[in-house]
């Protein structure tokens, strides 16, 4: 029972690694999608940015409205909307259909990670939910460090369409997996839609959401601009960048790995420490950023602590409102990509006005909001019942 609950898990996590692969890969082929359709690499990142934005905005009602539908149908039906559109995508005629072809998947994508994260939680005890959870987490961060380089290299080696096709492939992998490896999973109980919306009611949910926001917009106001940074400060080649990120990545799975670990064992403990942990490694790398040895080390920790920000957000939310995980997931895929927004967005004002090295300032200004939102959390909900449910 307990070998077949991992395998459901980890059927899990490589949907995710499909999606995300499909929501990111597509950055490092954004110059030849550029050339082939005859456009800017600027408009060409509109694949990009409106993709995250139909992420967000869908985030806030897509799992609810089908957080009564048998969750394995839920993801087979999103799996297959990118198998379809992934294929378009190849084929695409024009600029336009491809751009649809784009965002029209990204509208599903808060239901199957709603789905994922609320099956991982109910495949095992309450007190071992971060762990499941973590493990499912491991395939977004597959996704978003391995799927760039790999979308990369097979364009380079073959073509722009096949490169494009690795993601219907991914996806059309997933879809079979889940098709004939995963039980129905039917639920039990359905909340209404009044009862779901309800947690927004709870000023709770909302201090846990401007935590998600802070913290996630602690991490991206640096790491969006992680080449830039080992370019200008550090003085790395771009082959160099592309190692420290397969290195970001590898250690980011570790970070998985251990947030199921403390999340499980004392979990707000864990997020009190992290803003802490974070900003001296952020210290760090503005005093060493110059210091190739010590850059290497610190982006192997860096990458630990990456991982990490996601888990403990993610906990902290669903925390919040375990009531309605559903939604409570949803919510955290939609704030989550604001975070993002506003940590790239402050990360570039900081560029801009006081130059690369000093972006580290900006991640240092979101991790200290976040923390007054942890402790804004800890000191009004003091009850253990009411921050540690999950």
């Amino acid at each position: 029972m307990a070998k077949s609950k991992s395998i459901i898990i980890y059927i899990l996590a490589f949907g995710i690694f499909g999606i995300i692969n499909t929501e990111m890969g597509v950055i490092g082929i954004l110059p030849p999608i550029a050339e082939h359709f005859g456009i800017s690499v600027s408009q060409a990142g509109l694949l990009v940015s409106l993709f995250a934005l139909a992420v967000a905005i869908s985030g806030l009602f897509s799992p609810m409205l089908f957080s009564g539908m048998n969750r394995k149908k839920a993801m087979l039906m999103v799996v297959g909307v990118f198998v379809i559109t992934n294929v378009i995508s190849v084929f695409a005629p024009n600029f336009a259909v491809a751009l649809i072809a784009r965002v029209v998947p990204a509208f599903f994508h808060p239901i199957y990670f709603s789905a994922a994260f609320t099956a991982a939680a109910n495949s095992v005890s309450q007190e071992q939910a971060p762990k499941a959870i973590a493990k499912v987490f491991m395939g977004l961060t597959a996704g978003m460090v391995i799927g760039i380089p790999i979308t990369s290299f097979i364009a380079d080696v073959s073509s722009l369409e096949i490169a494009m096709f690795f993601f219907a492939l991914v996806n059309a992998a997933t879809f079979l997996t889940i098709l004939f490896f995963i039980p129905s999973m039917p639920v039990k109980g359905r909340l209404s839609y009044g009862t779901q919306l309800s947690v927004l009611k709870k000023p709770l949910t909302w201090i846990s959401l401007a935590t998600v926001i802070f913290i996630v917009s602690g991490m991206y106001a640096v790491f969006s601009f992680f080449a830039e940074f080992l370019d200008k400060v550090t003085r790395m080649s771009g082959k160099e960048v592309s190692i420290m990120l397969v290195l970001f990545g590898i250690t980011g799975i570790l970070g998985n790995v251990l947030a199921g670990k403390w999340l499980s064992n004392n979990a707000v403990k864990t997020v009190f420490v992290y803003p802490f942990v974070a900003a001296f490694v952020y210290l760090l790398v503005f005093l060493f950023g110059h210091l190739t040895v010590i850059m290497v080390i610190l982006i192997a920790v860096w990458g630990v602590l990456f991982t990490l920000a996601l888990n403990i957000t993610q906990y902290w939310i669903t925390s919040a409102a375990p009531e309605a995980p559903d939604f409570a997931n949803g919510l955290f895929v939609s704030f989550s990509n604001l975070g993002i927004t506003v940590g790239t967005s402050v990360g570039g004002l900081f560029i801009s006005g006081m130059g690369t090295h000093n972006v580290v300032w900006a991640g240092l200004l979101m991790l200290a909001l976040g923390f007054v939102f942890i402790s804004i959390r800890a000191s009004v909900y003091h009850s253990k019942q009411a921050v540690t449910n999950y």
